[in-house]
């Protein structure tokens, strides 16, 4: 197995997610910051997959090729159709608002909309790369959209706070991290990706 990880993300509140997961591995998990990586890969791709591999080859080749993990994620939403998706943080206030700003014009736009199209799907596509081979994981979780924040708005990933998977009385950051690691759309993908590493 691996011993060390980099895991290709500034987003505080992504690599929690990640770590909650993987950290029970003997893998040391690397952050960009902490191996003192300048700058931003260019998300260029046309889907999850080609965004994640962009991020992931980035980080791989300025890291002088260690083992990378990246991930591309976003939010379906049938009020929004085409709209959210890979440009999820970008889309509205733009991803230079604050978490809150971000959420506030979000939530006011998503009232206007009748209740029956506030159904959505949370995407997660991950790629690793080792041994100039990248590998590719998958997770999807539905459910619906609440019009208030149900919690205090978690750092990085502010729908946590609005969003009730399916099967569930409780929005995403509501969840024990146990619980939502196991059926969020980027639990499942990197459920997925643990399982790769134990088999390596």
């Amino acid at each position: 197995m691996i011993q060390q990880l980099l895991i290709g993300t500034t987003n505080k509140g992504k690599f929690k997610e990640i770590s909650e997961v993987l950290n029970t591995l003997p893998i040391e998990l690397l952050t960009p910051q902490g191996l003192k990586i300048i700058g931003q890969p260019e998300e260029t791709g046309g889907n999850y997959e080609e965004n994640a591999r962009i991020k992931c080859q980035f980080y791989y080749d300025q890291s002088g090729h260690m083992p990378t993990l990246a991930e591309d994620s976003g939010i379906e939403i049938d009020a929004f159709p085409g709209e959210l998706g890979m440009k999820t943080r970008r889309w509205g206030a733009g991803e230079q608002a604050s978490d809150e700003e971000w959420l506030t014009h979000f939530l006011t736009e998503l009232k206007k909309k009748p209740p029956e199209m506030r159904t959505a799907r949370f995407h997660c596509t991950a790629a690793m790369m080792f041994d100039s081979k990248i590998y590719v994981f998958h997770g999807i979780c539905p459910g619906i959209l609440h019009t208030e924040p149900q919690t205090e708005i978690p750092h990085g990933i502010p729908l946590s706070s609005c969003f009730q998977p399916e099967g569930f009385d409780k929005v995403y950051s509501a969840l024990t991290p146990e619980e939502k690691n196991q059926i969020s759309h980027r639990g499942r993908a990197m459920h997925q990706v643990r399982e790769f590493l134990l088999d390596r």
